[in-house]
């Protein structure tokens, strides 16, 4: 038989598709988790999440961020979007270190319905600061559904915008600015790359992407297979795509900003960081956005952990896996950093 006279064949339906196991510290931890947790996010629970994630997640201040003085922790308002609020940015730097330090500008999770930039600095700060002499901001971006596409990813270009023309006042060096998120904060991340490229903005030298949020369409083979199983699944992702996008959610004419799993031209884009569970939601459209920046002539380094759900590192800490996870990380952020700046900096 010929290669042409071969018909396709139908490849197996995700519906139904049994998971692959969860690693067994992580399932052990999830095993505790009350089902008020594990619960869906839905358009009729969404306000009550809110407010609940408002009230107790936490929320440190500059005095507890700056770690009895290890930390330089500011807060700063700067000009938003034109006819928009200005963006608060939390900047902090390990203290009483000289020179312009390399900064990481960040965007937190929360599905673009919940979280803050205060509560992922910790964390940050911990595993990234010290250990690479690396300055953080972490962009406290409008959330949905008050503020819909493209309020929040222009809220944090203005952000960035603004931190890279007052490099020297802050103290970073503006040739060496990665931009970064996790889940959601991981889905504007690499919009803002996409963004940045076309407007000619500051030139990020590369794009640390955790389980990141890219596709609106909510169809590929993960996303059904892991549906009830994963920490985030389809419902929950509905729900947050749902509330970012409006009556734009699932049309055709989508610009790649809002969902960078549509973009069709992923060249020129900094090189990428790609982190997913093979339980997850997110797996396969995060596997897509890797293979399309390879076949685009692009850098990625991807790690798909075995056994790992959504968020699997911060319900889970301790975990073997979580702290492979952040190593494998480090080591990508110290390679970045190392490399020399290209002529003529960053800004295009």
């Amino acid at each position: 038989m010929s290669a042409g006279d071969r018909t396709a064949r139908p490849g197996p339906d995700p519906v139904g598709a049994q998971a692959p196991p969860f690693d067994p510290e992580l399932g052990a931890v999830l095993a505790t988790l009350g089902d008020d947790l594990r619960e869906p996010l839905t358009p009729e629970n969404l306000a009550a999440r809110q407010q609940l994630d408002a009230a107790v997640r936490p929320r440190p201040t500059v005095r507890e961020l700056s770690a009895d003085g290890r930390f330089a922790v500011d807060e700063l308002r700067v000009p938003g979007p034109p006819g928009a609020p200005e963006v608060t940015l939390v900047s902090a730097r390990p203290a009483g270190v000289t020179g312009p330090l390399p900064l990481l500008y960040y965007m937190h999770g929360g599905g673009m319905v919940v979280g803050n930039a205060w509560c992922v600095l910790p964390e940050l700060l911990r595993e990234c600061a010290l250990a690479l002499e690396l300055a953080v901001v972490s962009v406290e971006y409008r959330l949905a559904p008050r503020t819909r596409y493209p309020g929040p990813l222009e809220d944090c270009y203005a952000g960035l915008v603004w931190v890279a023309g007052h490099a020297a006042e802050l103290g970073i060096d503006a040739d060496r600015i990665l931009i970064g998120g996790k889940s959601a904060g991981g889905g504007l991340a690499a919009a803002l790359a996409l963004l940045t490229r076309d407007r000619g903005g500051p030139a990020p030298i590369g794009q640390l992407l955790l389980c990141p949020m890219l596709d609106d369409r909510n169809d590929t083979f993960s996303s059904h297979q892991m549906a009830g199983v994963d920490t985030w699944d389809r419902t929950s992702n509905a729900t947050g795509w749902q509330a970012l996008l409006g009556d734009r959610y699932g049309t055709a004419d989508l610009p790649a900003y809002a969902a960078p799993a549509r973009a069709t031209d992923l060249s020129g884009l900094p090189p990428a960081y790609i982190e997913v569970g093979s339980v997850e939601t997110f797996r396969d459209e995060d596997v897509a956005y890797a293979n399309a920046l390879w076949q685009a002539g692009g850098q990625a380094e991807l790690h798909v952990w075995p056994g790992a759900c959504h968020g699997f590192d911060s319900f889970a800490p301790q975990a073997a896996l979580s702290q492979d996870a952040r190593e494998a990380r480090t080591r990508w952020l110290r390679r970045v950093l190392a490399r020399p700046a290209a002529p003529g900096g960053p800004a295009r």
